[in-house]
């Protein structure tokens, strides 16, 4: 069964990325083990959906010329974007029923596997507001920004389902309590 997942990380005050939406500061730690640990992730993954600013992250950190993932990827955005080779999809996405379908999509696309949210956390939330979202991976560097993007915007209510250390990073597993 496809699940959608939001698989990021976040600094100890609870921010994705710096008030200009770097994310420098992510790579100061030692991962240890996470970035087996996202490889794994990763295959299960179907589909992805990020924001506009992580799209324009990865194009500026991972080459800029195609998109480094193979598998169907919406961007949500109300901007032009530069377009880069790979399987990319633009949407708006403004009203719950938009984003119900768009998710609908996502999920056909994926072939029974996951979703992943790759950030950010307005997306994660909205996703969670409407039922949508089922799980909150997220790896805690050991670092405090005082300000920038939040993790999740809006109430989540979260249960721990796994909770371990790789590298510097605390690393936590939690299912999405649904009403």
């Amino acid at each position: 069964m496809t699940r959608t997942i939001y698989n990021t990380a976040t600094s100890l005050d609870g921010f994705i990325a710096t008030d200009d939406h770097s994310l420098e500061w992510l790579f100061a730690a030692d991962p240890g083990e996470a970035n087996n640990e996202h490889a794994d992730f990763m295959k299960n993954v179907g589909a992805l959906v990020s924001g506009a600013h992580t799209y324009e992250w990865i194009l500026r950190h991972e080459g800029g010329e195609a998109w480094p993932y193979a598998i169907p990827s919406w961007v949500l955005t109300h901007r032009d974007l530069p377009r880069v080779e790979g399987d990319l999809r633009f949407a708006s996405a403004d009203s719950d029923q938009e984003l119900r379908d768009l998710h609908a999509e996502m999920v056909g696309a994926a072939g029974g596997r996951d979703v992943w949210v790759v950030g950010g956390g307005g997306i994660a939330g909205r996703f969670a507001e409407l039922g949508l979202l089922d799980e909150v991976v997220v790896s805690i560097a050991p670092v405090t920004l005082g300000s920038g993007a939040p993790l999740l915007a809006g109430r989540v209510d979260l249960r721990v389902v796994e909770v371990h250390r790789a590298g510097d990073f605390a690393c936590a597993r939690y299912e999405v309590v649904r009403p």
